[in-house]
């Protein structure tokens, strides 16, 4: 530990001297017997807790538990936002303010964790947590780890002793700030600030501010992640949203890994894009691309990947008895599949072209990945060589022509935003763009059909007909090289 850690070690109040300011955001009665659980867990603290319930209604179950109501405006999913202005009149009062919904456990040992971690980071980190929930078996899941969130293997660092990295979906419903990181997110302008929404919606946003607009960075200590994830009592997301502990603790050790130089964090390139709420982004946790792989010639038995997630497509095809290599997006992404028969390449485009030389494939796979390259002609011809004469490439693509992707952007205000790729990360994906693609990298495309909207998936036929295509959000193009 160094000189300047140790000294912040000793300057620290003792626990019973610790003052620590909670402000739980209840609305409605629905979560009473979770709130009441939170309630108990703090005043066992050693600390000394005060705790502050922000509601829509009176609930004040003691008289030493303040109750504030009111809404910052009409809409119900404002009431996190009331915390802001309470944490900013209150800064030199406490030493730890912790912000959370009333479903969120925070222990004892999460804050003396985070006070631990905080003294070892520097002042633009904070340590962040994950939730996790518990089944009734004793298995756990991680609700957060969905969707296009990942793990940034390019923030992997060390701190003393402890091993972090950025987890791009920073909403746990709950944080904590010290009161030094505190006035610094006050001093920034980003904190007490009106209710607004963006990458997150109104409820999350208020809960993740001092990150997105306070200038921290959130690392979580995954070498500590015990102490760094929070319980959601309710446990109603396992089976339904995120991934098991397994999971998880693959995605953790090549953290690890790449911490310790052993592995490179090179990664192939940013699945999520810039856009509301991170429209069409590359799914980290993809289901099997079942319409990908009846695409593929019955007579293939190499398959290349190129922009493989975690794996589920391509652990699907390898217990069908193929052989696949895949580039995936991270080298974190693809722990588990690289455990099950996936061969694996790393290091980025070039690294991966590297690994592939000399090697032969029957098809090439480009799932739901061209659009968010930045010349997918150019990634179409980087792998172009790697296919056997004849052996067809299979493309994947949201349908940003087709009626339900407008409705969307209709519905979220977003339909007359045009997409440019340095700003937003994303190209504009239809038939007529990815036919140019292929052409400019020397394939022509066979044939294109559409992959239905589930309400309309029962209307049988209709994919692959004109009339479809603009009924589909997905498309999919098989193409052969001239």
């Amino acid at each position: 530990m160094t000189a300047t850690v140790q000294n912040l070690v000793r300057s620290a109040p003792a626990p019973e001297q610790l003052r620590v300011l909670v402000a739980i955001a209840s609305y409605g009665h629905g979560n009473d017997k979770y709130l009441h659980q939170l309630l108990a867990e703090y005043r066992a603290m050693p600390f000394s807790v005060d705790i502050v319930i922000l509601s829509n209604i009176e609930k004040r179950p003691s008289p030493e538990i303040e109750c504030l109501v009111g809404l910052p405006n009409k809409n119900p999913w404002s009431l996190p936002f009331s915390h802001k202005r309470l944490f900013a009149d209150r800064l030199d009062r406490y030493d730890l303010f912790i912000y959370s919904e009333d479903d969120i456990l925070v222990t004892e040992k999460n804050i003396r964790a985070f006070l631990d971690a905080s003294y070892a980071l520097r002042e633009d980190e904070i340590p962040g947590f994950l939730l996790v929930e518990k089944g009734t078996e004793g298995n756990v899941s991680y609700p957060q780890v969905h969707g296009f969130f990942h793990w940034d293997c390019e923030s992997v660092r060390v701190r003393d002793e402890f091993t972090l990295a950025h987890f791009t979906n920073q909403h746990a419903a709950c944080y904590l700030i010290t009161r030094k990181q505190l006035a610094k997110a006050i001093q920034s302008g980003g904190f007490v600030v009106a209710p607004h929404e963006g990458k997150y919606d109104l409820l999350c946003s208020a809960a993740t501010d001092p990150y997105t607009q306070c200038g921290f960075t959130e690392l979580v200590p995954v070498s500590h992640l015990e102490e760094f994830s929070l319980h959601h009592l309710p446990n109603k997301y396992i089976g339904r949203m995120g991934v098991d502990g397994n999971e998880l603790d693959g995605q953790i050790e090549t953290l690890k890994r790449i911490a310790a130089n052993e592995i490179q964090g090179d990664t192939l390139l940013n699945g999520e894009t810039s856009l509301w709420r991170g429209m069409y982004s590359k799914l980290y946790y993809e289901a099997v691309h079942r319409e990908a792989i009846a695409r593929i010639p019955a007579s293939a038995r190499n398959i290349l990947s190129v922009g493989c997630g975690w794996g589920a497509t391509e652990m699907s095809l390898v217990e069908n008895g193929m052989r696949v290599v895949a580039v995936p997006l991270d080298p974190v992404i693809c722990s588990r599949a690289s455990t099950k028969g996936v061969e694996v390449v790393y290091g980025g485009l070039e690294g991966a072209r590297a690994q592939l030389e000399g090697m032969q494939f029957d098809c090439i796979l480009y799932l739901n990945i061209l659009h968010l390259v930045r010349d997918p002609a150019e990634v179409l011809n980087f792998f172009k060589d790697f296919g056997k004469p004849g052996s067809p490439i299979i493309v994947q693509s949201p349908n940003m022509r087709s009626l339900p992707e407008l409705w969307e952007k209709l519905r979220n205000g977003q339909l007359n935003r045009p997409l440019n790729f340095p700003a937003s990360g994303v190209h504009f994906s239809s038939k007529n763009n990815i036919r140019r693609w292929c052409e400019r990298a020397g394939y022509s495309i066979a044939r294109t059909e559409g992959l239905l909207h589930r309400r309309v998936a029962s209307l049988s036929g209709l994919a692959s007909s004109t009339m479809g295509l603009p009924l589909a959000p997905e498309i999919i193009s098989v193409a052969t090289r001239n």
